[in-house]
């Protein structure tokens, strides 16, 4: 498949601090591809960079063959991208109905049809204003105004933000819909099971650099927690071997998570003599808890 978005040693610094530090990923085309990362590791920095918003300090990336650092094609990125920020900043002067018709009218593959099921779906009122709305309805206005546009692209930064589970479900759904569709979704949430629930592929940052890059089916194939316990004390040295990505040792106890090589790291293990060793399969939080733990 066609990688929608590419970037290639992408640099954004901000005076002395480095905000994304040499960032290569890809993301296919039909794919909902989830960006992760603790506040601050550079996932609004890389995603600003690849809207035109902020310029990259060095390196480059694209977006459908476009370049994210040219002028000109940055303007051909938003005309196929739909982009929901964070913060979900809207016109607080206009009404609901204002703002659905003011941004229509810059999208020629408006969907109108899809816009009256959300307004309705949504319970969104067309006659208020918008500084009067409670923050869950902002969002939900927010995300009409990108799922409705005709976008090849959905970038959503924090999309359920604000929503109660009813209307997480109801947004999870929409972005699977429009997937099925031909849609492709970039998405950065701190909200793992939704994750988990939708997405096909992670991409994990973590001080400007990606730490993970794997397929859903993958990571849940292949990632585990092996935990043993000892007849002596052991150290963390003692499990420097291919697939372990993070090591606890406590006196006797050693639990170690594994991203791929389980067989052989049991078998290490075995060799060590250890009394008894349980292998179980690791959740992406605990992935994500993992990878941040081990860069600490």
């Amino acid at each position: 498949m066609a990688a929608v978005i590419e970037t290639v040693d992408l640099k954004k610094n901000f005076g002395e601090h480095e905000a994304v530090r040499g960032l290569n990923l890809s993301v296919q085309a039909g794919s909902v591809c989830a960006f992760l990362g603790r506040n601050g590791a550079g996932k609004t920095s890389t995603i600003k960079m690849l809207l035109g918003m902020v310029h990259p300090s060095s390196g480059t990336g694209s977006i459908f063959g476009h370049k994210i650092d040219n002028e000109k094609e940055s303007l051909l990125i938003r005309q196929k991208v739909a982009f929901v920020a964070e913060d979900k900043r809207l016109y607080d002067g206009m009404t609901v109905e204002q703002i659905v018709r003011f941004t229509k009218s810059f999208f020629p593959r408006w969907n109108d049809g899809f816009e009256r099921r959300l307004m309705e779906q949504f319970e969104l009122p067309p006659e208020r204003s918008i500084r009067q709305l409670s923050k869950g309805t902002r969002t939900k206005l927010a995300l009409l105004l990108g799922f409705a546009r005709g976008c090849e692209l959905l970038i959503l930064d924090e999309p359920t933000e604000g929503l109660d589970p009813g209307a997480i479900e109801d947004v999870l759904q929409i972005v699977v819909s429009l997937v099925a569709e031909g849609t492709t979704v970039f998405f950065s949430s701190h909200q793992i099971a939704e994750v988990e629930q939708i997405a096909d592929h992670v991409l994990m940052i973590d001080r400007g650099q990606l730490v993970l890059d794997a397929p859903m089916d993958q990571i849940t194939e292949q990632y585990r927690r092996i935990q043993a316990v000892f007849p002596g004390p052991v150290e963390e040295r003692d499990f420097r071997i291919a697939g372990i990505e993070n090591v606890r040792a406590e006196g006797k106890t050693v639990s170690l998570i594994a991203s791929h090589n389980v067989d052989s790291i049991v078998e290490h293990v075995r060799m060590l003599h250890a009394g008894s060793i349980d292998v179980v399969p690791l959740t992406l939080k605990e992935i994500f808890l993992g990878k941040m733990k081990a860069r600490s």
